[in-house]
């Protein structure tokens, strides 16, 4: 099973084109797909509906698209009625194999002045893979301040490890006759985490070493899948300065499991020939 997570920049690519297609070339291996980024009705890449083109780019895939950041920009009339144009930012899952649940999960945010600051937050799905269900999530969080990226994974850890005891997105199903969705307790979360490795914000995320420098897999924290792998290099940076010359790189995106599926990581990658946006592809692939 393989897994690829990509902050795609509105898919404007590090040569400044707008070019989803190659986007989803690079991507066409992967079962399942985790984006970031993804617009609708922005000025940067013409207002173009990504969802729209991403579905019909991937055919054979479901898809679920969430917009934690949803505003207006103006109201235009079309045949005697009322249109909205509105600018929507955020994340989306698409998988070979149906979604049994899915949640739209906003993350904590504060108020700003001067700096941008969207709101921000993680697309949960519940997907019927062949091995069985598996929880995915599709994650951005903020890109100013580290203290606000750790309430956010303070969230998100609450609501993937505690994710059988909370119900995920329905229980009690049979009062209305039908049968409730299944509870799994592995799940897979991507994204552009905007941290480096062994940054606070990572730390909150996986834990902090021992007095050997180890981790040992903890039921209340995260496996760093890549760090697991022993992929994590000075060259596997994930994003790198756009425009610019290429030479300021830095590994902000991420692929965490929960303990009791980090027996089944088989391997992790940055794909550096993906030239679809400023950042580029994780995979994970799965036994």
């Amino acid at each position: 099973m393989k897994l690829a997570s990509y902050n795609i920049q509105y898919g404007i690519g590090l040569d400044g084109r707008y070019d989803l297609k190659r986007i989803a070339d690079s991507l066409a291996d992967a079962d399942i797909i985790l984006l970031q980024e993804v617009t609708r009705g922005f000025s940067r890449n013409g207002a173009v509906d990504m969802v729209a083109e991403l579905e019909a780019l991937f055919p054979h895939h479901f898809s679920s698209f969430a917009a934690p950041c949803d505003v207006l920009l103006g109201v235009d009339e079309a045949e005697g009625r009322a249109v909205e144009r509105r600018l929507q930012f955020g994340n989306m899952v698409l998988s070979r194999w149906p979604m049994l649940a899915i949640r739209h999960l906003l993350l904590p945010r504060s108020r700003t002045f001067e700096k941008l600051n969207l709101q921000r937050g993680a697309v949960e799905a519940v997907i019927a893979t062949p091995s069985g269900p598996l929880r995915v999530y599709s994650v951005h969080l903020d890109h100013v301040s580290p203290d606000e990226r750790i309430e956010q994974i303070r969230f998100l850890k609450a609501r993937a490890l505690n994710y059988i005891a909370e119900g995920g997105a329905l229980t009690g199903a049979e009062e209305f006759g039908f049968a409730n969705p299944p509870l799994p307790e592995d799940f897979v979360m991507m994204g552009d985490f905007n941290m480096t490795p062994e940054s606070p914000e990572h730390v909150e995320m996986v834990g902090r070493t021992d007095s050997y420098g180890e981790r040992v897999s903890r039921a209340n924290q995260m496996v760093d899948a890549c760090a697991r792998l022993g992929v994590v290099t000075p060259d596997s940076y994930t994003w790198v300065k756009s425009p610019g010359d290429g030479t300021e790189r830095m590994h902000l995106d991420h692929c965490f499991v929960n303990a009791q599926l980090a027996a089944r990581l088989r391997s992790a990658r940055v794909d550096h020939q993906a030239l679809g946006s400023d950042h580029f592809p994780v995979w994970l692939e799965l036994a």
